[in-house]
């Protein structure tokens, strides 16, 4: 046994006066405990710093004493400690003596009292009845100890993972920083790969097209015979039509493409097709329709619904060199869904029995420019207007499709609140061009390209128009202020300066309500609802001459 161990098995006896300290002490010991006598106060509170497991004291032994030693060794106890004094007491019951009594067990706190004379078993018995106490005080010391060094172990434990987790979550984000620049950098490649392809096809195709005009211009200075003339004139014009519709088909893929949504009669409108589409189709190449009975409008843009199917049609065709069958049918579907996408919706589908599509190839489809048609035979715009076309109008559209097997394109159209029209117009007009009407008055043409400003002046002047002309709006402005006769404005919304087309317009009216207005883009759509709200029309680009007169016409009967 340790000497710590010892010392908390120790039973302190101060009994100075007479022979009561070594008789009590002796008859402790024959109970088998281990008493130590104390000479004096000091000595015992010197031996309760030393460790005791409990104290016997004869109370005449502390009369008259300063206890603060004594009284400040037991304030400082620690919370599981509190030592009990067996205290021999006298039968004197004189009032200071009482009141002392009084006070000394408040001190001491943990008493027990004898009176004199007291049986040696009373004593010894008292004395191991208070070891048993501090025996539990002892236990509750070591389980205070044992949790303490519990929740010590703990707080390093928790530090300790802390510190991993700390470790592990900083290399997370050193992972994810360092993943989301690898998919930087390759969402960077996709896209530059993106708009290499894009931009080899437009410059592919409009450099053909350019061809075309500026070679057909070259020659009608060259030539005299109005046959060649009229054919040469012809080509360009054909050429300048291929590429207003390889604008109209990127804009479309984009999702940029104006559209004017009305409910249409699917059966009637594409029915209406059976005679343009079997003059563009070879001989060999048959067409059939099947509607089912009861079909739901769709609320689509109708002129560009047309261009869908003609451009599937040709897709079609070309996918069949030795001929097949076309079959374009439509059904109602209830409460179709793809993701966001929810509702009643029609689906209208484009199906051939051609040579079909590689899983490569069809993941591929809808990417503008991507064509496996020699060169000359497509643009590779058809499929990306078509996807433009169902995803602009709040539906979706996707392929099936297998070699040798054929392919199905099926887009989902979305099912219209409102009847269709009684009387569509005729599809996709190719009539003759009708002769632009004649006007009178002088037109402010607001035009930064000189080029651009000189033809449209021609064009103004064929139309019975005088012409002045201001390169920014800033110079239009200058010009209405400066008192000249204008009866309409006409410019551009795209040009330099603090000040676009849009915002002259809006200048324009609260400066002169009564001055009609007439706005061109060749990207109507970036500004189409600004001039909406102001209620100015715009004419997009490119346009022809009966279309700016019939522009014009409109524009000044509605102001």
């Amino acid at each position: 046994m340790n000497s710590v161990e010892a010392s908390r098995r120790r039973v302190l006896v101060y009994a100075p006066i007479g022979r009561d300290g070594p008789a009590s002490a002796e008859l402790l010991r024959r109970a088998g405990l281990d008493a130590f006598v104390c000479g004096d106060l000091p000595s015992l509170v010197s031996e309760l710093q030393a460790g005791a497991a409990a104290v016997f004291v004869a109370e005449e032994g502390l009369f008259g004493k300063d206890l603060s030693g004594l009284s400040d060794w037991i304030e400082a106890q620690p919370a599981w400690s509190d030592l009990p004094f067996v205290v021999l007491t006298s039968r004197h019951e004189q009032p200071r003596v009482a009141a002392w009594r009084k006070t000394l067990v408040e001190t001491l706190r943990n008493v027990s009292l004898l009176e004199r004379p007291v049986q040696p078993i009373t004593l010894t018995s008292t004395v191991q009845a208070a070891l048993r106490a501090r025996a539990r005080q002892y236990e509750v010391q070591a389980l205070l100890a044992a949790r303490e060094k519990a929740a010590q172990d703990l707080e390093a434990l928790v530090a300790a993972r802390t510190e991993q987790l700390r470790t592990a979550n900083a290399e997370l984000v050193t992972q994810m920083a360092e993943r989301a620049r690898i998919e930087e950098n390759l969402r960077q490649a996709q896209k530059m790969e993106a708009i290499g392809q894009l931009t080899g096809g437009v410059a592919h195709d409009f450099n053909n097209l350019l061809m075309v005009i500026q070679g057909g211009l070259d020659m009608i200075d060259r030539q005299e015979d109005p046959a060649r003339r009229a054919r040469l004139l012809q080509g360009m014009r054909q050429a300048a039509d291929r590429g207003s519709a390889l604008t109209r088909q990127l804009l479309a893929f984009s999702r940029r493409q104006p559209l004017a949504p009305e409910a249409v009669d699917l059966q009637t409108r594409i029915g209406g097709m059976r005679e343009l589409l079997d003059r563009s189709l070879r001989g060999d190449v048959h067409v059939d329709l099947e509607f089912d009975d009861h079909l739901w409008p769709v609320e689509v843009d109708a002129g560009e619904l047309e261009l869908v199917i003609l451009n599937l049609a040709f897709n079609a065709r070309d996918a069949m060199p030795k001929g097949g069958e076309i079959v374009i049918s439509a059904r109602n579907v209830e409460d179709w869904r793809e993701g966001d996408i929810i509702g009643d919706f029609v689906r209208l589908e484009v199906r051939d029995t051609g040579t079909g599509m590689s899983d490569t190839v069809k993941a591929r489809v809808f990417e503008p420019f991507f064509t496996t048609k020699e060169i000359g035979k497509g643009s590779g715009l058809g499929l990306a207007q078509a996807y433009g076309f169902a995803r602009q109008s709040g539906g979706s559209v996707h392929i099936e499709s297998k070699l040798e097997e054929g392919t199905r394109v099926i887009l989902m159209l979305p099912r219209s609140a409102k009847p269709a029209s009684a009387a569509p117009r005729p599809a996709l007009d190719t009539g003759p061009v009708r002769t632009a009407s004649r006007f009178s008055g002088c037109v402010l043409l607001v035009e930064d390209d000189d080029e651009v400003a000189a033809l449209v002046t021609e064009m103004l002047h064929q139309i019975g128009f005088d012409v002045t002309r201001a390169a920014s709006a800033a110079g239009g402005l200058g010009a209405l202020a400066n008192g000249r006769r204008i009866d309409v404005v006409f410019s551009d919304i795209m040009m330099p300066g603090a000040m676009n087309g849009v915002d002259l317009a809006r200048e324009i009216h609260h400066r002169r309500p009564d001055l009609p207005v007439l706005l061109t883009s060749g990207f109507a759509e970036a500004s189409r609802r600004a001039a909406e709200d102001l209620g100015v029309h715009v004419l997009p680009k490119p346009y022809r001459l009966d279309d700016l007169a019939s522009a014009i016409r409109e524009t000044m009967a509605n102001a």
